[in-house]
């Protein structure tokens, strides 16, 4: 059943709400951390050389031996996950950001997002 005008309007504004006031709700990235691709680019050529090592030592097994080849599959798994951890780690940015203006600082509030939402909501009864 579709949203009626009224409805989508109020969610709307409450979307608009949630995204200017409960930044910390919102999984949008942090203005002082981001990714970074440099980062993202030898984190990947990290993981596929990884890949490739753990490639090689199945493929090599019975010219290695069982530690040999056991050895080169782990330092290949730890290169794997360096690799994912270096491409998907946010650095941080420097602190005036790219425009150079200072960081926000975030609102006060003496009442929740719910509580406020309540009070419209009784308002709006009220003038029925």
């Amino acid at each position: 059943m579709p949203l009626s005008e009224q409805e989508q309007r109020m969610l709307d504004e409450m979307e608009r709400h949630l995204l200017q006031h409960d930044a910390d709700v919102v999984t949008a990235p942090s203005g002082d951390r981001a990714l970074s691709y440099r980062n993202l680019i030898y984190g990947a050529l990290l993981l596929l050389a990884g890949v490739g090592g753990l490639i090689a030592a199945v493929a090599a097994g019975g010219d290695l031996g069982p530690v040999g080849s056991i050895i080169i599959g782990v330092i290949a798994f730890l290169a794997m996950l360096g690799g994912a951890m270096l491409a998907f780690t946010p650095v941080r940015r420097p602190s005036g950001g790219v425009s150079g203006a200072p960081p926000r600082s975030p609102k006060p509030r003496d009442s929740s997002f719910m509580d406020r939402m309540n009070d419209r909501w009784d308002r709006r009864q009220d003038e029925r």
